[in-house]
């Protein structure tokens, strides 16, 4: 049994959708677990509705609505309107509906879950009842049947002894039967049947947990490009596709920051020594990359830009020494605020942290440790992290960057920068004028 996990833009629209069935028409004799995305930017547009709910901007209703539209395009291309899929798919639409008609409760994280996974309930039917279209057969699965979470919404830490047996119990008897196991990612749900999410891109994650609840053969995650590259290829060019690497080089590389694949995913596999493949959906004959087991450490330069950081200057407000008790709350404050500190560095008076800048959560933050501490903030700001690094690499990265403050830990440099504004140059006479 093998897991696939198809991403939203392999998903965004029908030709993407025809793309996946013909990749999945090559393994009609196997037995599979397809975990899918929301649609191409779905869960962006639901987070605006969110916003606009929560807000009471009068929006909601309206944008929602422009979702729905953009889900009934796609299902026009691929189905005859009186397919039943319109229906099962209008069902999941109007129990976000009824929900966006309702006073907002007090709880954003709690709202936000039960809203934004409509993206992935719906996206998962269209997919099961085209690929059933096609001649695959196929059942869909609630993940939320299996994957059971606790109560913290929009990160929900699993509850591993119960989804493995949730999963080992629902579904082999489905593959037993022949059919492909549709499922969505990104969500799960509590013990009350609310339903949580994982975290942000956090479908890698869901399809890690069922194939370490299944014993899988191997996973792989389908993606817009040839495997795991050295560094973002929106951000640089000549870009080296790793065909092979190890799970602590993969853990390494999620943890700080890369893109291409959820930061939890890894632990499941290697906890059961299960092989993961990176896979282009855009090629599906070409090889990508394996992540297993003792790979080889020896690699090219990993370059990984993490965007929109904030560094927070903490001080004492007595000018005490920061000392240890100093330490424990702020680390404290923020592990009870899900702030991630992706780097520090302290003074006698002074703490210096590198965060996500989540708005909402770093003004809580501040507001909290205002008795004791003042804060100071620095925005728009890039952490760059250099794995293997060179001379000549950390040379190229600084270019029109101020560096604020960087750390090298054995094979690995970090550096918080920011931009260096492109100013336009001109000539200044020697009396000082324009010209």
């Amino acid at each position: 049994m093998k897991v696939f996990k198809f991403g939203g833009a392999s998903l965004k629209d029908a030709a993407g959708v025809k793309n996946v069935a013909s990749i999945l028409q090559r393994y009609k004799n196997e037995q599979l677990v397809i975990v899918v995305s929301a649609m191409g930017k779905t869960t962006n547009a639901l987070e605006e509705v969110v916003a606009a709910y929560v807000k009471q901007t009068g929006k909601a209703l309206e944008l929602y609505e422009a979702l729905k539209e953009r889900h009934y395009a796609i299902m026009r291309d691929l189905f005859e309107a009186d397919d039943e899929v319109f229906s099962l798919v209008n069902d999941t639409f109007v129990e976000g509906e009824w929900m966006l008609e309702e006073k907002p409760a007090d709880n954003y994280d709690y709202l936000y879950d039960q809203i934004v996974c409509v993206g992935e309930l719906v996206s998962s039917k269209i997919v099961t009842a085209y690929l059933y279209k096609t001649g695959i057969k196929t059942q869909w699965l609630d993940a939320r049947d299996v994957v059971c979470t606790d109560n913290t919404y929009r990160e929900g830490w699993v509850i591993w002894e119960k989804t493995k047996t949730n999963a080992q119990k629902i579904v082999p008897p489905m593959l037993e039967q022949g059919y492909f196991v549709v499922t969505q990612g990104f969500i799960g749900s509590t013990s009350e049947n609310f339903t949580t999410t994982l975290g942000r891109e956090g479908s890698d994650y869901s399809a890690a947990i069922f194939s370490f609840c299944l014993d899988a053969e191997s996973m792989s995650i389908w993606k817009d490009v040839p495997g795991v590259l050295n560094a973002d290829p929106r951000l640089f060019e000549n870009t080296i596709k790793l065909d092979r690497l190890s799970y602590k080089e993969a853990i390494e590389m999620t943890y700080y920051g890369a893109q291409v694949i959820h930061p939890k995913t890894i632990k499941p596999l290697q906890n059961k020594n299960i092989p993961l493949y990176v896979k282009s959906f855009l090629d599906p004959e070409a090889p990508g990359t394996e992540i297993s087991s003792d790979m080889e450490d020896n690699y090219p330069p990993i370059v990984v830009v993490e965007k929109n950081q904030a560094l927070l200057h903490i001080s004492t407000l007595d000018y005490s020494f920061v000392a240890e008790q100093h330490m424990a709350r702020l680390f404290q404050k923020a592990a009870d605020l899900r702030i991630f500190v992706n780097m520090m560095q302290n003074t006698a008076i002074s703490f210096t942290i590198c965060v996500p800048n989540v708005p909402d959560r770093l003004s809580q933050f501040i507001k909290e440790i205002s008795d004791e501490f003042k804060v100071k903030m620095e925005q728009d700001l890039e952490l760059i992290t250099i794995r293997h690094y060179t001379q000549e690499s950390i040379d190229n990265l600084k270019k029109g960057k101020i560096v604020l403050f960087e750390e090298r830990i054995r094979s690995t440099m970090h550096m918080v920068v920011k931009n260096v504004p492109v100013i336009e140059r001109r000539e200044v006479d020697i009396a000082g004028s324009k010209a």
